[in-house]
């Protein structure tokens, strides 16, 4: 059963979600109710002039900082010094850049106007971060996501020069500051990096 959200601040409990992870529609963008889904392993993720479609996947793909596998000639790129990273500095460029990007086999962008927005005032509110990957003053990498203790829920991505966006990750993954770093979606760029799947009582005590 997909629940019906009105203009409570309330969600259902998360294991009642569908089986591709589908629990709730409807509902707003706002802070108060972004905060309440992340702090309970929920996220939106739906298309444009549709309806807020809510998440909570009973799998997560997560990788633990500690356990990063970075191969040798990613080693050799990070040593190389051809990208430059910063935190926070241009959350907005990379949230557009995230939204823009072509991606095989994907049509549109679930990272709406609406979204955009309402991430950048998570993001105004120091609870939604980004990196950026820079390559001769351009920006050609990042992600960007929301932060919950110390628990960092990556929301997306995205490359313009080989290796960014990986670099990107890595480097997040280097600051100590996160124990879990959740990928959302499995996919073989992940996994090269070292990236597992957790059930969703286990992601929910890191959150805590």
């Amino acid at each position: 059963m997909i629940f019906q959200l009105d203009e409570r601040l309330v969600f259902p409990d998360p294991a009642l979600a569908e089986e591709d992870g589908l629990l709730a529609v409807g509902g707003d963008l706002s802070v108060e109710r972004l905060d309440l889904a992340y702090a309970n392993g929920i996220f939106p993720w739906y298309s444009n002039k549709k309806p807020i479609l809510w998440y909570s996947p009973h799998e997560r793909c997560v990788i633990f900082p500690d356990q990063l596998k970075v191969s040798k000639s990613m080693r050799q790129v990070l040593r190389s010094g051809k990208f430059t990273v910063t935190f926070d500095q241009d959350f907005a460029a990379v949230i557009a850049a995230c939204a823009s990007v072509f991606r095989e086999g994907q049509q549109g962008t679930w990272i709406t106007k609406d979204m955009q927005k309402a991430y950048l005032e998570l993001h105004r509110q120091g609870k939604a971060h980004s990196v950026e990957v820079w390559q001769q003053n351009e920006l050609v990498g990042g992600l960007y996501g929301v932060a919950v203790n110390r628990v960092f829920c990556g929301e997306s991505m995205f490359s313009k020069a080989s290796n960014a966006s990986k670099t990107a990750l890595i480097i997040l993954c280097r600051q100590k500051q996160y124990d879990l770093i959740d990928c959302q979606i499995q996919n073989e760029h992940l996994e090269s990096l070292g990236a597992i799947m957790i059930g969703r009582d286990k992601y929910l005590k890191y959150l805590a």
